[in-house]
């Protein structure tokens, strides 16, 4: 049985780890907005195998509650061994643009917050020797694109920050894993067209788990999403910038 706290757990690809992770037997501590949605989450969970269930509030931008938050799941939980950060939003990159606040609320939200909370979390798992820390990216952070710029740099602050991390943290026996999601069908994605390339939080949540069991520090879900960012990733930027794309 591990003690897992999910940090943004009502969101879709959350909920779905959440499902797998009790059906294993596992004590789950359920972090998130939306006091509601999270009780009704715990009911199913319970029912589900989940050890415990226990809920507490969390607000993205109210860093000064990050570190009691941590504090609490610890405790109720009696330790933590995995902690997955599953929180973000997706912003209205136009509106970015327009308005230097909106971007910097996209990275207080999606980069910043996620930031302060490794940094709490390595400190407690780097203290008791062992520990995993699971952060759901995205291949949007790979490179910089017209359409999405401001996540997509969020994210790659996040990514690059936890590839310094899980350096730093090398041999400590705390595992730093690293998830890039491409496009996945959740009500944050609801106003886009959907097509071969979308995948369902299921099958994220899937990877997730395997990833957690295996120990791994970077994982695309689907997979075909590492080539794809290869790809991606070795077009000359004069050729890219011209691409629509």
């Amino acid at each position: 049985m591990r003690k897992v706290l999910i940090i943004g757990a009502t969101s879709a690809i959350a909920q779905a780890t959440a499902r797998k992770l009790a059906g294993m037997g596992d004590a789950l501590f359920l972090a998130g907005r939306n006091a509601d949605k999270l009780e009704v989450l715990a009911v199913d969970l319970r029912i589900r195998g989940a050890k415990a269930v226990h809920t507490g509030a969390f607000e993205a931008l109210e860093s000064q509650q990050h570190e009691s938050l941590v504090s609490e799941a610890e405790k109720v939980l009696g330790g933590l061994d995995v902690a997955l950060i599953a929180h973000g939003q997706l912003p209205d990159q136009a509106a970015c643009q327009g308005a230097a606040e909106a971007t910097r609320q996209a990275f207080a939200v999606n980069a910043e917050s996620v930031l302060g909370l490794l940094t709490i979390l390595a400190r407690v798992f780097e203290q008791q020797g062992a520990g995993t820390m699971v952060v759901i990216s995205s291949v949007a952070g790979d490179r910089g694109r017209k359409g999405n710029y401001v996540y997509g740099a969020a994210k790659g602050a996040v990514s690059l920050f936890m590839q310094g991390l899980r350096n730093r943290l090398q041999g400590s026996g705390v595992r730093v894993i690293t998830i890039k999601p491409g496009f996945v069908d959740t009500p944050m994605t609801e106003r886009f067209e959907k097509g071969a390339l979308w995948a369902q939080p299921g099958q994220v949540a899937g990877d997730i788990v395997k990833a957690i069991d295996k120990g791994r520090d970077v994982v695309y879900t689907p997979g075909y999403w590492r080539y794809i960012m290869w790809v991606i990733r070795l077009i000359p930027e004069s050729l890219f910038k011209r691409l629509s794309i």
